[in-house]
This record gives structure tokens, C-alpha cells and sequence, in this order.
């Protein structure tokens, strides 16, 4: 028997198939973009959007200290499944440039501002680790109401001391500056609770070993001459929005007031040790401030 195919049935065939592949896909379609933008010094500045068309908030991740944006590689994907998601790289860090001399807060502040300014949104969210906390701080002061909540991770309300004084701090600096990469490596490798597994300690410590000293020694001196200057007005003006996920790494650590969520068992590094944990309590405060 000779069945004559018009074009009406590979039409029917075709569309049929579609909708077949669209329905045994589960994961939704994700937009990704990546792009430079200069910073007010006219740093290049190196960033990526990625997630759920233009839905509010827009959260945007700040790394650490020496490190870039892949620090935070599960959270990107994680968050990017409900959100839009920004990452970017601080000047003379990862991908990005640099024109600067001092490495300053307010000036990597700008770096997010400028990136931020860039993406568009209305509402952001800023979560910031470490040293990234103050930066997000110093960009909130730049974005005004547009930030509708700042999250530090295990920075601020920390048992760390930070030294306070010219002389203390001097006295800090002084072994970065003398032994860049063998002191940075040792003080990594103490932020870590026991038990973690050496093998990832390893993978995460080596995350820093591309940082450039200058820019790691300028910015850890900054980084205390901020918490010394401005950590306690800068910290009062931004209470209502500012929470913390910080370390609990004997478990019997307590939260210093109801905006701190402890991740017991975990030293510095909570969101690469325990992303799972990290992603549930940064999830928790996202609802509390978009509500």
C-alpha cells in the first residue's frame, strides 16, 4: 500500500516532537551573559549574569579576599534556578583589571556599583564573603535603595579581632609583605573546622594561589583600616537590612543577635564546605527580605 506524506503530516510530526522534548524537559531555560564594565577609576571590570529572565531580587555575590568569582560556583547555580544571579570579579582579581594604586574598599565598592549599574534591577540583594562584606557595605552606600539587603558570611559579629590600631595592623601586614604566598597559605589552611577533608581544604586554599601580592597586601591592609574606621557607623546605618551566615565551628557557638543564622561544623569557608547548608540559610534570608 502506497501512503502519499504531505507536507500536513511532517508538519504534525514536527510539532508533535516538540512539544514532546519540551515536556521531558525539566530544567528551565537559563539566560547567561558575561561582559566588562569600567569601575569609576575606569578599572575593567569583569562580571556574569545568569538565571530566571528579570525577576526580583537580583542577588549578587562578592567574593573574598584574593580569590575571584568562582568561589562561589554552587551558589551561582544553585540560585540561579529561582533568581537572577550576578557574579563578578573585583579589580586585580580573576578576569578583571586594574588602574589602582590602594586597594580600598570604597574604591572595590565601585567595582560592584559600576556591575550593578551595568545589569539593571531594582532590587539586589548583596552577599558578601569576608572581605567582601565591607565591599558590599561600601556598594550599598553607592546603589541606596536599590539594595534591599546585604548578607555578610562570616564576616561581622565574628570572634575574629581585628586589629585596630596603625601599630597592630602594621604588625599584621608585615609577614604578607615579607612571604606573600607561604604566610597566606597558613593562614587559610587555620580557617578550616577539624575534620574537613584535606582534599578539599587543598581544592579551596588553591583557589588563592593566583593572587597577585600587591593587590592581596594593599587590600588586607585596607580591609582592617576600614573595620578600624568605619565597621561600627557603616554597621548601625544598615542593621535593618544586614544579616550574617556565620561559623559555628564546634557547634556551640550562639548567635550574637536575631539577624546571625550559625552553620555549625564549619569554619571560614561555609558556603564551599557546606553548600548545602549555606544554601538553605542564605534561601531563608532571602524570603525574610523580599516579604
Amino acid at each position: 500500500m502506497n501512503t502519499k506524506i504531505t507536507k500536513g503530516m511532517v508538519f504534525s510530526v514536527l510539532t508533535l516532537l516538540i512539544l514532546l522534548v519540551g515536556a521531558c524537559t525539566s530544567e528551565p531555560v537559563q539566560t547567561k551573559r558575561e561582559g566588562i564594565v569600567a569601575s569609576a577609576d575606569g578599572s575593567p571590570i569583569a562580571y556574569g549574569v545568569q538565571g530566571q529572565g528579570q525577576g526580583e531580587p537580583t542577588i549578587v555575590f562578592v567574593h573574598c579576599w584574593t580569590c575571584n568569582h568562582e568561589f562561589w560556583d554552587n551558589q551561582i547555580k544553585h540560585f540561579s534556578q529561582t533568581h537572577r544571579v550576578v557574579w563578578l570579579d573585583l579589580a586585580g582579581h580573576g578576569k578583571s583589571g586594574s588602574h589602582r594604586d590602594r586597594y580600598t574598599m570604597a574604591a572595590f565598592g565601585e567595582d560592584v556599583a559600576a556591575v550593578v549599574e551595568a545589569v539593571g534591577g531594582d532590587k539586589v540583594i548583596l552577599v558578601g564573603h569576608s572581605m567582601g562584606g565591607p565591599v558590599a557595605v561600601e556598594a550599598a552606600k553607592r546603589l541606596d535603595d536599590r539594595v534591599v539587603g546585604i548578607v555578610g558570611v562570616d564576616t561581622f559579629f565574628t570572634p575574629f579581632q581585628y586589629p585596630r590600631d596603625q601599630e597592630a595592623i602594621n604588625a599584621f601586614v608585615k609577614p604578607f609583605e615579607t612571604d606573600f604566598h607561604s604566610t597566606s597559605d597558613k593562614l587559610l589552611r587555620s580557617m578550616f573546622a577539624p575534620g574537613v577533608d584535606p582534599g578539599q581544604i587543598d581544592r579551596i586554599v588553591g583557589m588563592f594561589t593566583g593572587a597577585d601580592p600587591k593587590v592581596g597586601v594593599s587590600a588586607m591592609y585596607e580591609l582592617f583600616r576600614w573595620n578600624a574606621e568605619h565597621a561600627d557607623e557603616d554597621l548601625a546605618r544598615f542593621s535593618g537590612i544586614l544579616y550574617n551566615i556565620n561559623a559555628a565551628p564546634t557547634g556551640k557557638e550562639t548567635a550574637p543577635n536575631d539577624h546571625v543564622v550559625m552553620v555549625p561544623g564549619v569554619g571560614h569557608f561555609i558556603a564551599q564546605v557546606k553548600p548545602q547548608a549555606f544554601n538553605q540559610a542564605l534561601e531563608g534570608i532571602v524570603a525574610k527580605l523580599t516579604q
